[in-house]
C-alpha cells in the first residue's frame, strides 16, 4: 500500500487528491488546483468554436491526443493541439512536487484552498481561460462550462479514501459517556459505531436489530462515505444517471445525450457491460504487468545477491593483491640478503688479499732493513782479509733482495672500489608497469545451434562467447569424438568461431565441443553438441523413407592442372593428350555408396578409367598404374581392372557417347563392383577395400564426363549378404 501513494497525490499541490477531475489527456487533479493554475487567454485567441470538454465528439477523443504538441521548454509557450487554440505565453514556476505549474489570474484565498463548500461560492472562471496539465504540458481553451465540463474520478477518490482510512487512527464508539473507547464494529443500518460494551447494552443481537449488518469500522467509514456517490450523473445533464458508454468518445453517456444527438450516430453500449469489459481488460494487463514485477523483483534480489558477491569477492581480492605484492616484497627481500651476502664476500675478500699483501711486503720489509744494517756494520770493519771473504755474498744477497723488490711487488693485488653494479632499472620499469591484467581463464562457449549443421559427411559448428563475458580470449579449441564413442580429439585450434570438419564417417553420430584459452589457461568446455552425418547404401525403400544419400561433386583443388571443370563441377574434360585424373570431394570410409557417370562426348576411341584412389595417387598417369587408386578402363570394345599396373579380368563390352558408367563401393563387404548401361561389367573387381577412398577418374581430351550423385544403390544388389558374389547378377 505504501508504494502506492505517489499515485493517489496531485501533481500541483503534492497532497492527496481532493474532488479530482479528469484532463483529456487522462491526468488526474484536484478541482482547487485546477482554479489555481488557470491562465486567461485574449478574446482574439480564443473563438467559440473551440472547447474543452463535453461540446463535441472531438472532445474526449482520446485517440486523437498523439496530434497534441508537447509544451517545448525551448520556446517556454504551450503547444496547441487537437481543434484547441494555443495558451499565451506565461512563465512558469514549481510545484512542491517538482512538475510545473503556472500561475493563477484569479485571486486566492489564503487559507483552506481545497474546503470548496458550494460551487457557486467561489469566483467565477474568467472567459477564454486557458488550463495546461502539469505533467505531459499540454494545454486547452476551457468552454462556458468552465471546470465542471471535465469528468470527476470517482473511482481515484474513493481509492483515496480508503487508503487514508486505513492510515487513520482508529475510530472511537459513540456512545460511550466518559473516555471513548476504540470502536470494534459499525452498523451499516444505524450507522452508529459501537464499542463491545455499548454494542451489547445498546445493540444487542436480538429482535429486530439481529437483521443489522455489524461491519469493521474501517468498513463502515468507507461505506458512509462512499454511499452518497453511488449514483453516478451525468456531467451535461445533472438530473440524468449515466447509464450508457460511448465507444467513440470513450465516455460514460445518459439518454438525454443520446436524444439530443451529441452521441446519437456514436456506437453505444450499456454501462453495466462496459465495466465489466474494461475490468477484465485491466485485469488482464494487470496480470502481464504483475509478471514484470516478479521478474523484476527477482533481478533485483540477483543484483542484491550480486551487490553481496561483489563485496565477498571485492574482500577476497583485495586480500589476494595484499598476499601478491607481499610475496613480491618477500622476494624482493630475499634477493636483497643475497645481493647483500654478495657485496660482503667481495668485501672479505678484497681486506683478505690487501692483508695477505700488508703482511707480505711487513716481513720481506723486515728482511731487507736487517740485511742493510748488517751491509753497513761490515762496511765499517778495517779488515781488508776479512771483508773480502764475506764481501761477495754480500753483494750477491744484496741484489737478490733489490730483486725481490722487482716489478710489481709494490702494485696493490686489489682495488679498492666495488666492481659490482646493481642495474635496477629494468625493476623499477617492471614495478612502474605492474598493473592489472586478464587474470582468468575464458568462459565456457555457447555453440549457436541455428548454425550448426551436417551434410554429407562434413560437420559445420558455430560457437560465441558468452554475451556478458569480459574475459579475453585468444583462441578456441573444438573436438570431436571417432563418431562411434571414442575419446575426444583435437580438430580445430584457431581464432576463428565457425569450422568446417570434412572427412567424417558416413552414418555416424559425432559428439563435439569447443573449449577458449588465453595466457591465463584453458577454460571449460561447451556443452556437448551431437551430430549425425548422412546416412547412404541404404535399400531404395529406405532411402525414400529418409532421404539420406551422399551428394558430391569432382575436386578442383586436388585435380591435375589439364582438368576443365564446369557444370558446378560435375562435368570434366582434359586439355592433354595424356591420361590426367580428377578426384571427388568427399572421401568414403562406411556405408555402401552408388554413383554413375555418363560419357558425353567419345572420339578416336580413347580408354578413360573410373574408380576409387587415395589422396595422394598420381595425377599424370591413367588411374590404377601405381598403388593408390583401384579402376576399370574401357574402350569401344572391352574393360580391364587394373591396380598397381596389374591388368585383370578383360570383359568384353565398351562404351560410346551417352554410354553409362556406374561405381558401387560397399564397405559392409569390403567390395568394388563397376556397371556399364545398368549391367554389371565383370565380376567382383576388388575385395578387401579398407580405409578412406576418394571417386577417381581419368582421361583425356577425346573425352568429356558428366558425375550423377545422390543414387540409391541398384535394383538387383542386397548389401550385407555373407558372400559378396552372391548378389551379383
Amino acid at each position: 500500500m505504501d508504494e502506492m501513494e505517489e499515485e493517489l497525490k496531485c501533481p500541483v499541490c503534492g497532497s492527496f487528491y481532493r474532488e479530482p477531475i479528469i484532463l483529456p489527456c487522462s491526468h488526474n487533479i484536484c478541482l482547487a488546483c485546477a482554479r489555481n493554475i488557470l491562465v486567461q487567454t485574449p478574446e482574439a485567441e480564443s473563438p467559440q468554436s473551440s472547447r474543452a470538454s463535453g461540446s463535441g465528439v472531438s472532445d474526449y477523443d482520446y485517440l486523437d491526443l498523439d496530434k497534441m504538441s508537447l509544451y517545448s521548454e525551448a520556446d517556454s509557450g504551450y503547444g496547441s493541439y487537437g481543434g484547441f487554440v494555443s495558451a499565451p505565453t506565461t512563465p512558469c514556476q514549481k510545484s512542491p512536487n517538482g512538475v510545473r505549474v503556472f500561475p493563477p489570474t484569479v485571486p486566492q484565498s489564503a487559507p483552506q484552498q481545497h474546503l470548496l463548500p458550494h460551487p457557486a461560492s467561489l469566483p467565477p472562471i474568467p472567459r477564454n481561460s486557458c488550463i495546461t496539465c502539469p505533467q505531459c504540458h499540454r494545454s486547452l481553451i476551457l468552454d462556458d462550462r468552465g471546470l465542471r465540463g471535465f469528468p470527476k474520478n470517482r473511482v481515484l477518490e474513493g481509492v483515496v479514501d480508503r487508503y487514508q482510512q486505513s492510515k487513520a487512527a482508529a475510530l472511537k464508539c459513540q456512545l460511550c459517556e466518559r473516555s471513548p473507547k476504540e470502536a470494534t464494529v459499525m452498523c451499516e443500518q444505524c450507522d452508529v459505531f459501537y464499542c463491545d460494551p455499548c454494542r451489547m447494552r445498546c445493540h444487542p443481537p436480538r429482535g429486530p436489530l439481529a437483521k443489522h449488518r455489524l461491519v469493521p469500522p474501517a468498513q463502515g467509514r468507507i461505506s458512509r462515505r462512499a454511499s452518497p456517490r453511488k449514483i453516478s450523473t451525468c456531467t451535461e445533464h445533472e438530473l440524468e444517471n449515466l447509464s450508457m458508454y460511448c465507444v467513440q468518445c470513450k465516455m460514460p453517456v445518459c439518454y438525454q445525450c443520446l436524444e439530443e444527438g451529441k452521441h446519437g450516430t456514436h456506437e453505444v453500449k450499456a454501462l453495466g457491460a462496459m465495466w465489466k469489459l474494461h475490468k477484465g481488460q485491466l485485469s488482464h494487463a494487470l496480470n502481464g504487468l504483475s509478471d514484470r514485477a516478479t521478474e523484476a523483483k527477482e533481478f533485483l534480489v540477483q543484483l542484491r545477491n550480486m551487490v553481496q558477491h561483489i563485496q565477498e569477492n571485492g574482500v577476497e581480492f583485495e586480500a589476494c593483491l595484499v598476499a601478491q605484492c607481499d610475496a613480491l616484497i618477500d622476494a624482493l627481500n630475499r634477493r636483497k640478503a643475497q645481493l647483500l651476502a654478495q657485496v660482503n664476500k667481495e668485501h672479505e675478500h678484497k681486506l683478505k688479499v690487501v692483508r695477505d699483501q700488508i703482511s707480505h711486503c711487513t716481513v720481506k720489509l723486515r728482511q731487507t732493513t736487517g740485511l742493510m744494517e748488517y751491509c753497513l756494520e761490515v762496511i765499517k770493519e778495517n779488515d781488508p782479509s776479512g771483508f773480502l771473504q764475506i764481501s761477495d755474498a754480500l753483494i750477491r744477497r744484496v741484489h737478490m733482495t733489490e730483486s725481490q723488490w722487482g716489478k710489481g711487488t709494490l702494485t696493490p693485488r686489489m682495488t679498492s672500489d666495488f666492481d659490482l653494479t646493481l642495474d635496477s632499472g629494468p625493476l623499477l620499469q617492471t614495478i612502474h608497469q605492474l598493473d592489472f591484467m586478464q587474470m582468468k581463464v575464458p568462459a565456457a562457449p555457447i555453440l549457436q545451434l541455428e548454425e550448426c549443421c551436417t551434410q554429407n559427411n562434413s560437420a559445420t559448428l558455430s560457437w560465441k562467447q558468452p554475451p556478458l563475458s569480459t574475459i579475453t580470449v585468444e583462441g578456441y579449441i573444438l573436438e570431436l569424438d571417432d563418431g562411434n564413442g571414442g575419446p575426444f580429439r583435437e580438430v580445430y585450434v584457431g581464432t576463428e568461431t565457425i569450422c568446417t570438419v570434412d572427412g567424417l564417417h558416413f552414418n555416424s553420430t559425432y559428439k563435439s565441443r569447443v573449449k577458449a584459452f588465453n595466457s591465463s589457461g584453458v577454460g571449460q568446455y561447451s556443452k556437448t553438441l551431437i551430430m549425425q552425418t548422412s546416412e547412404t547404401g541404404l535399400p531404395p525403400c529406405d532411402i525414400q523413407a529418409i532421404g539420406a544419400v551422399a551428394w558430391f561433386t569432382f575436386d578442383p583443388a586436388s585435380a591435375h592442372p589439364d582438368i576443365v571443370f564446369s557444370n558446378d563441377n560435375l562435368t570434366v574434360s582434359c586439355n592433354s593428350y595424356d591420361d590426367r585424373v580428377v578426384l571427388g570431394n568427399t572421401a568414403f570410409s562406411r556405408g555402401v555408396h552408388y554413383w554413375e557417370m555418363t560419357v558425353d562426348r567419345y572420339d578416336n576411341h580413347p580408354d578413360p578409367a573410373f574408380g576409387i584412389s587415395r589422396g595422394d595417387v598420381l595425377k599424370d598417369v591413367m588411374l590404377g598404374k601405381d598403388d593408390k587408386a583401384w579402376a576399370m578402363y574401357v574402350d569401344n570394345n572391352r574393360s580391364w581392372f587394373m591396380h598397381n599396373n596389374s591388368h585383370t579380368n578383360r570383359t568384353d563390352g565398351g562404351i560410346s557417347k551417352g554410354a553409362t558408367i556406374g561405381v558401387l563401393l560397399d564397405f559392409t563387404r569390403r567390395i568394388l563392383i563397376f556397371l556399364i548401361n545398368d549391367e554389371q561389367q565383370g565380376p567382383v573387381a576388388f575385395e578387401g577395400l579398407e580405409g578412406a577412398y576418394y571417386p577417381a577418374i581419368s582421361l583425356n581430351r577425346n573425352v568429356q564426363i558428366t558425375l550423377h550423385t545422390g543414387l540409391p544403390i541398384p535394383d538387383f544388389y542386397t548389401p550385407g549378404e555373407a558372400d559378396p558374389t552372391s548378389s551379383v547378377c
